[in-house]
């Protein structure tokens, strides 16, 4: 029996995958997880996936760089599910920060600084967890924190926070702004977000495009921990693409509604060197005003 199977096979002896419910958005999940860190079986990524250009937009050729000035800041209201910021003190926020030591313990010495958030399926709570893991690294003073979406498909980073969607990481990639420009500021927060823009007609295109690395190599240089928001993995190529020039991917499971088989070909399809873990979601919720879960540590 594989490693990642004797995780699954404990996750539904604590009835956490094989149940099953109505999956609910993304944005109305109250998203706690519970971290099962262990390195899953080689992956098997397609090396041949080819990169296109968009419509009137050489990916090649887009200019990519900083203007004069301080990024903009945000003005709107964050949601009521972002108990990080919210509910610091609440269970589900404890949670968060529980998470945020068992990633940094899944490092092992080893710098994971842009980390990919995705799910197998729609509904699993990746941007809510994206979100909330996101602020409560950047509680840490001695922590610079990027929220980055990269969902250019459905994003929801910029309603989680009450933000403009434009201008952002499109924008930046096709020339339409500079990254300060698209940048957006909480300093109440101390975190940095940078929305998804415009939808393009070929997400995954951008997120395999040369201007993309370089994106990341400048967001590098300035922030210690990029979170990632990204699309479920399948049947979508964005994550596998995108996965290469990031350090690592945390998949977040729904605990009662995600099929296993779906995790499986989740994995299979991402570079097993990459994945930090499995993070079990709305696992052991309970009848409080934020659900949470207990926490059952797998290590690897």
């Amino acid at each position: 029996m594989s490693r990642i199977q004797e995780i699954l096979k404990k996750a539904e002896r604590d009835g956490g995958v094989h149940r099953t419910r109505a999956i609910v958005p993304d944005r109305a999940t109250s998203s706690v997880a519970q971290a099962l860190v262990e390195p899953p079986p080689a992956s098997r990524v397609d090396p041949g996936i080819g990169r296109a250009e968009p419509a009137g937009v050489p990916v090649e050729t887009a200019p990519i760089g900083f203007v004069h000035g301080a990024p903009r800041q945000a003005s709107g209201h964050i949601d009521s599910h972002l108990v990080a910021a919210g509910a610091p003190q609440s269970i589900a926020a404890e949670q968060y920060r529980l998470l945020r030591t068992r990633v940094t313990r899944a490092e092992n010495g080893r710098s994971y600084r842009a980390i990919i958030i995705t799910s197998p399926n729609t509904g699993d709570g990746k941007s809510l967890t994206a979100a909330n893991l996101a602020l409560t690294m950047a509680q840490d003073p001695q922590q610079r924190v990027l929220l980055l979406d990269a969902d250019l498909r459905r994003p929801s980073i910029h309603r989680l926070f009450g933000i403009d969607e434009t201008p952002g990481l499109t924008d930046v990639l096709m020339g339409g702004a500079s990254l300060e420009e698209a940048l957006v500021t909480m300093p109440d927060y101390r975190l940095t977000v940078l929305p998804s823009g415009l939808i393009p007609t070929q997400p995954a295109e951008l997120l395999g495009s040369p201007g993309m690395r370089r994106v990341l190599d400048t967001l590098r240089s300035r922030f210690d921990r990029i979170l990632i928001d990204m699309p479920p993995v399948a049947p979508l190529a964005d994550v596998a693409i995108a996965s290469t020039i990031a350090d690592g991917v945390l998949m977040i499971v729904r605990a009662g509604v995600t099929p296993k088989p779906a995790i499986e070909r989740g994995l299979a399809s991402i570079d097993s060197a990459k994945v930090l873990g499995l993070v079990l979601n709305d696992a052991g919720a309970s009848a409080t005003t934020y659900p949470y879960a207990g926490y059952r540590y797998a290590a690897g």
